[in-house]
């Protein structure tokens, strides 16, 4: 079985969605969702205030919408370290909530896939053909977190 995800209010899978409301602390900071980690990190060395405002916003939709502004310069190593950021803020989210924590443990060895019908790298694109990197960063966490509960 494959289990697909896309909107925070798909039970019981939407806390896989990065605008879930699950914050977490990072780098010194709180962030209200890892899309506000995610997108204020493609600014942290080239705009400082940007990324500031990018933290403190209300909503991830805002976040992304920020995130995605280019008037303000990328990080130039952005494209290297994308992945890494990704997943750095997909496992404190899911370490530091038990509750979904719990639900990601719980899908076993099954496939996740991000059913973004428009993102071709997070997700599975309209046609299936993408690279459904949040799904693959979701099972990689899931293994990191079943290895630091078996220790």
């Amino acid at each position: 079985m494959t289990i697909y995800f896309y909107s925070t209010r798909e039970k019981p899978y939407g806390c896989f969605s990065n605008f879930s409301q699950h914050g977490f602390e990072l780098d010194g900071a709180w962030w209200a969702t890892s899309e506000h980690y995610f997108q204020a990190q493609k600014f942290i060395d080239t705009d400082r205030p940007w990324f500031d405002k990018i933290r403190e916003v209300k909503t991830p939709k805002e976040a992304a919408k920020m995130g995605r502004d280019r008037s303000h310069p990328l990080r130039g190593d952005w494209e290297q370290v994308k992945d890494e950021i990704m997943q750095q803020a997909v496992l404190q989210k899911f370490k530091t909530h038990a509750d979904i924590r719990e639900i990601l443990l719980a899908t076993g060895d099954e496939v996740i896939v991000e059913n973004s019908p428009i993102d071709y790298y997070w997700g599975c694109g309209k046609d299936g053909s993408g690279k459904n990197r949040l799904g693959e960063i979701l099972m990689a966490v899931r293994e990191i977190l079943r290895q630091q509960q078996n220790r």
